[in-house]
């Protein structure tokens, strides 16, 4: 079955929820979900409404026309997406696999509506893996004086395989602002409880530290590095029996599963993001 999933914020007024649900069933729609949060704080109504196009009467095209109406008419900010949609990933890498690995496995599974046709990286050392799997592998030497121009052949390829969501699965670069205003959808997976541990070495600091958990954090990038929505965290205890070696070990653990519940809210449609945070409708 082929649904639509709104995605729609905007200033919190009497009636919403009855105005957004009449305006799907005036079209024939069947709501098969519906969330709504209301951020008392900004004053903000925040809302997600799934239903059912097998008896909806207008296009794709018309509502995507009357979807915009609605939301110049409730000063709203809206996306409207399509389950059938398959979404491509491209996914980048240095040297570790195990993220990687565990999105390809999810895919092939049919656990994330997603397919990976390239594999991007800034080293050749999971080019082998991407050939085990049929993935398209294309390397990158990104160094400080031709950044930008390997940024523009990036920016390049992703719009000529029609990428849709780019996910840095133990990426170790950092993506310029430039790029980020050209592709702005993008994932990272941050081996630290942010915003405790931004930035380098955290599993090293943390143990210096004598923590007594230890973290993941998926999140949107942006300019402002380890600072983006977060859309997914975890954590696991130690003690001060662990080196850091076992909390790089546990750690890596971690990483996997945030990193994929991160990005299949994302392709499920599920995230709505809103001065630098985020309400996970799951």
């Amino acid at each position: 079955m082929s649904t639509a999933v709104l995605l729609l914020s905007c200033p919190d007024q009497k009636g919403l929820v009855a105005r957004i649900a009449g305006f799907v069933f005036d079209h024939g729609g069947n709501i098969i979900h519906a969330d709504h949060h209301t951020d008392f704080e900004t004053e903000l109504f925040l809302t997600r409404i799934e239903w059912a196009m097998d008896e909806f009467d207008l296009s794709r095209e018309a509502l995507i026309e009357a979807v915009a109406d609605l939301a110049r008419e409730l000063e709203a900010t809206a996306e409207l997406h399509f389950s059938d949609k398959l979404a491509r990933l491209a996914v980048w890498v240095t040297k570790q696999d195990h993220c990687l690995l565990d999105l390809i496995w999810r895919v092939e599974a049919g656990e994330l509506h997603a397919e990976i046709p390239v594999i991007i990286s800034n080293h050749r050392d999971l080019e082998p893996l991407a050939a085990r799997h049929g993935i398209e592998f294309r390397h990158f030497e990104i160094r400080k004086e031709n950044k930008a121009d390997q940024e523009k052949l990036q920016l390049e390829l992703l719009r000529d395989m029609n990428i849709d969501l780019v996910v840095l699965a133990k990426y170790m670069r950092i993506l310029s602002a430039d790029f980020l205003r050209e592709f702005p959808t993008v994932i990272n997976i941050h081996h630290s409880f942010l915003p405790a541990f931004a930035g380098a070495n955290p599993y090293r600091r943390a143990h210096n530290r004598g923590v007594k958990i230890i973290g993941a954090t998926a999140h949107y990038a942006t300019a402002e590095l380890d600072d983006g929505p977060i859309i997914d965290q975890d954590v696991a205890r130690v003690s001060h029996r662990d080196s850091v070696g076992e909390l790089i070990r546990r750690g890596r653990d971690l990483e996997r599963l945030v990193l994929a519940r991160a990005v299949r809210f994302h392709l499920a449609n599920r995230v709505l993001v809103y001065r630098n945070r985020t309400v996970i409708f799951d």
